[in-house]
């Protein structure tokens, strides 16, 4: 838990401080890189881990995360200019990639299957308070402290949660003396990179149809295709093909996708749309969708008597559903709605979420042997990041065909663009349903998970 909020609150921490940042280091059109490059460096490394972690052991990699997260960490408080604190929150990014799905399969390996959905619920309480709590310290540090201090409290965290895994967590991974992919980690690299690169700036940092926006989705397709080509015939892939044949897998990656994509919609554009169109404070509209965030543990708390009564694939159906309905009461707000009603709705889908993303991960987690659950946690890690790259370039698109390129978009703009933000969560929310449904029955899904020697 101390490790998963060093990652949880610096994806949200930055975001008041932004202007802070920039009167000092200039540099105000390069600042949307800040979260651009930092979620590019940990999507394409998290598959990368996840592979090590099943070579190597869980460990070693945990403590290597840390370890760079601290670095860049360190780097971005000293940074004296924009170039430099972008370059910095990659290093960042490449630390963040390690740490977030090694505590997830971690938890894996030393939990049984009844206390894995308590223990995800702790995991998802850190990130549900880390929302809250992010933008908070983020504007007390560079209001009546500095903007460094941003970074720079991660270092005593890191070094918290270092010491707590080095001292507490013993682990007898059996070694493997396999060759490392290096022709499969670049590839995997540099195509998934382009491509997520593509949907993170198109339409932002250069058109859909230009040059640049095409080479990219072009070489990155083409880069994947090669990249495919190369593990068929790998000794030891980095990422083994084998995940695209299990339904169980590709289910689970599908709903973790589109979890990625309705959450980013939601906590980018409901504050907007509180505070643009409903005329709240910023405080106000950091509440209103931290309801989503609130209902996400509460129900995920409760998940494990679900799962452990009805099977994984009923479970995730009623919260696919529940999303659904969170997602249709959100379609019936409008310029006139009171803020309660947009709370209540994204209570209601982060309910459901709770119901269908820890579900479905455990799921996955539980038809695999030890040393293939690190690819498989990984796998389903970085197919959410996908879904959030997807649903900034999904998302933005909706809105910015609405106001026009406005740089201060008024009410009567922004209420018909960000409802068109409701209806893509609510498309979203019933492919996930559909995505659900395709989950194997309990009897296909679950297998007798052995003693772990690393309890």
């Amino acid at each position: 838990m101390v490790a998963t909020s060093l990652i949880a609150l610096d994806s949200t921490i930055i975001a008041t401080a932004v202007l802070t940042i920039t009167d000092q280091l200039g540099g105000f059109s390069q600042f949307p890189w800040l979260f651009s490059i930092y979620l590019l460096a940990q999507a394409v490394t998290v598959p990368i881990y996840g592979k090590l972690a099943d070579t190597f052991g869980r460990k070693p990699i945990m403590m290597f995360g840390i370890a760079v997260f601290a670095l860049g960490s360190l780097l971005c408080g000293l940074a004296g200019s924009m170039v430099t604190l972008i370059l910095a929150r990659a290093v960042q990014g490449i630390g963040a990639g390690a740490v977030g799905p090694m505590s997830i399969t971690i938890a894996g390996d030393i939990y049984t299957l009844p206390e894995r959905a308590k223990v995800q619920a702790y995991l998802a309480a850190v990130w549900a308070s880390s929302s809250v709590l992010g933008p908070l310290l983020g504007g007390v540090f560079s209001e009546y402290v500095s903007w460094r201090w941003i970074f720079l409290i991660n270092l005593p965290l890191a070094a918290l949660a270092a010491w707590m895994i080095l001292r507490y967590f013993t682990e007898s991974a059996p070694r493997q003396h396999h060759r490392i992919d290096y022709l499969g980690a670049g590839l995997l690299t540099l195509g998934a990179g382009a491509l997520i690169l593509a949907l993170l700036e198109g339409g932002h940092s250069w058109a859909w149809n230009s040059p640049i926006s095409i080479g990219l989705f072009a070489g990155g397709v083409l880069t994947l295709v090669a990249f495919a080509l190369v593990e068929r015939r790998a000794a030891n892939p980095i990422l083994p093909l084998w995940v695209l044949t299990r339904r169980v897998l590709v289910a689970s990656s599908l709903v973790s996708l589109l979890v990625g994509a309705i959450l980013l919609g939601l906590t980018s554009y409901v504050p907007t749309f509180a505070q643009g169109v409903l005329g709240t404070s910023a405080l106000t509209a950091g509440l209103t969708v931290g309801a989503l965030t609130l209902g996400w543990p509460l129900s995920a708390s409760q998940s494990g008597k679900f799962y452990l009564r009805l099977g994984f694939r009923i479970t995730a159906l009623v919260g696919s559903a529940i999303v659904v309905l969170g997602a249709a009461a959100l379609l019936l707000v409008d310029a006139d709605s009171a803020l309660l009603h947009v709370a209540i709705g994204c209570f209601v889908v982060g309910m459901g979420m709770g119901l269908v993303a820890s579900p479905t991960l455990i799921a996955a987690q539980a038809s695999a042997e030890w040393e293939e659950r690190g690819v498989v946690t990984s796998t389903n890690m970085f197919a959410r990041s996908l879904g959030s790259a997807l649903g900034v370039a999904v998302f933005g698109a909706l809105v910015n065909s609405r106001v026009e390129a406005s740089d201060h978009p008024v009410a009567a703009q922004l209420a018909p663009a960000v409802h068109l933000v409701f209806v893509g969560v609510a498309v979203m929310a019933v492919v996930m349903v559909a995505a659900s449904a395709a989950m194997p029955a309990r009897d296909g899904t679950v297998v007798p998970v052995p003693e772990s020697p690393h309890r």
